[in-house]
């Protein structure tokens, strides 16, 4: 029987997890609203606050999940990727847990940690786990990414932006439209509203399963800009509808490119991972996309689509059944590969 801590802290989450041989047993998250009003993460700031965070939310963690620090088999943590700073302040708690409980200490790639969220047991008889191997589209703020998944720590990215991340394309269009940050859960509320075939968007050609992103934002201010020399007030006229079309421009991209990959690879487990997998469009889609084409599709909660320590505790256990350890002289990476 293991029981690992989980400490989770790559950009503006400070986040503690206690699980069990797979069980979850508590999940803290601290966020901070600070960002709120520069409309994006200033890295200064979020490390200061994860400096005040970190051990409150893992005191928190400990006393929900019913144990004290003595019951700990193991730390995980997140090394990389993620902003430097913020990093560091995980990085330097998970150490300093370990060593003054003479216990492992197991680093974690974030966006692998993402993936085996799946894998979590939760409540009695709603376990349901992809079966290896499995494709999982990851989207996040930062990151999209097609990952041919072998095993729990066997992972090959096959596809993956060459520019901007999907998220960022959300986010950064709805500044354009100066909705609030972060713009991404606000563009799929007001599209819930709006017609999706009202406007029309470019899309990438880009060869292969990799994405592309960075065209259909340009596409995306050109045709703002010249709407609003006809009409000051086009956008607060038609805020719903735009949202709405963006939304389907980009959900579309996503899905020509998982469709691709399962036909290419012949795999029809399906997953989906990362901050934007809690788009209620994209989780449409997916769906949809699985009906017709027969595919077995793995969907997290959402309380698992944004950056968490269940995650992290999650991988580590998987880690820790290996024993695949590091030790005190681990730093942190802002940018990790598999």
């Amino acid at each position: 029987m293991a029981t690992i801590l989980g400490i989770e802290s790559s950009c503006d989450d400070t986040a503690a997890a206690v699980l069990r041989d797979g069980h979850l047993l508590s999940s803290m998250i601290a966020n901070q609203e600070v960002h709120r009003k520069y409309g994006g993460v200033v890295p200064e700031l979020a490390s200061r606050a994860h400096q005040q965070n970190i051990i409150p939310v893992v005191d928190i963690a400990l006393k929900q999940a019913g144990v004290t620090s003595n019951d700990i088999d193991a730390v995980a943590f997140t090394r990389g990727p993620g902003l430097l700073g913020s990093l560091l302040v995980g990085t330097s708690f998970a150490k300093g847990f370990a060593l003054s409980r003479h216990i492992p200490l197991i680093e974690i790639h974030h966006l692998q940690a993402h993936i085996l969220v799946h894998f979590i047991k939760n409540e009695e008889g709603e376990d349901r786990y992809p079966q290896f191997p499995f494709l999982c589209l990851l989207v996040s703020g930062g990151h999209t990414q097609l990952v041919l998944v072998r095993d729990h720590l066997d992972m090959e990215i096959i596809g993956k932006t060459i520019d901007d991340a999907a998220g960022e394309a959300f986010d950064k269009s709805a500044k354009l439209m100066d909705l609030p940050y972060p713009g991404g859960p606000v563009i799929d509320k007001l599209a819930r509203e709006g017609n999706p075939d009202r406007f029309t968007f470019s899309k990438p050609r880009i060869a292969g399963l990799d994405y592309s992103f960075s065209g259909l934002k340009t596409s995306f201010l050109y045709f703002l800009r010249d709407e609003l020399k006809r009409d000051e007030d086009f956008i607060v006229k038609n805020k719903a509808d735009l949202a709405a079309s963006l939304q389907r421009t980009i959900i579309e991209i996503l899905m020509d490119k998982l469709v691709k990959a399962s036909k290419k690879t012949g795999v029809s487990e399906i997953a989906l991972a990362g901050g934007v997998s809690a788009n209620s469009g994209l989780r449409d889609a997916i769906n949809a996309e699985g009906k017709k084409r027969k595919w077995n599709v793995y969907i997290p909660k959402f309380s698992y689509t944004t950056d968490n320590a269940a995650m992290i505790a999650i991988t580590g256990y998987y880690k820790y059944l290996k024993g695949e350890f590091t030790d005190q002289t681990t730093v942190p990476r802002a940018r990790m590969g598999f």
